[in-house]
């Protein structure tokens, strides 16, 4: 069987039984590749240029904006919005501003 020439080949890194039977009747009904299907739902990254400068925008221009302002105003999940404005805005929350997490000298002064 197929699945027997993947154990000769690959031995315990072989595809189970059920894998294998279900290629072959793919293959059988038609299919030419191996591709995975296209998946519905939400898209697997968020994490695109338009939502980060989106973001970003939001912040600058209400400096005080909660993580329930921005999603009203995004419609991203509170994860996504975590993480855009912590790992790639590089920012932090300090007494209710938005800030970056390293300030230089100057910065630092306009802060205050």
């Amino acid at each position: 069987t197929i699945h027997e020439e993947f154990a000769t080949a690959l031995g315990s890194k072989a595809p189970s039984y059920p894998t294998v039977a279900e290629w072959a009747k793919r293959f059988r009904e038609g299919r030419e590749d191996d591709n995975d299907d296209p998946r519905s739902g939400r898209p697997v990254s968020v994490l695109t240029d338009e939502n980060i400068e989106l973001i970003r925008q939001v912040v600058n221009n209400d400096p005080h904006s909660t993580y329930d302002d921005i999603i009203a105003e995004t419609s991203l999940s509170r994860g996504t919005i975590e993480q855009i404005i912590h790992n790639y805005l590089k920012m932090k929350k300090v007494t209710s501003r938005w800030i970056p997490h390293q300030l230089n000298d100057e910065q630092g002064c306009q802060t205050s």
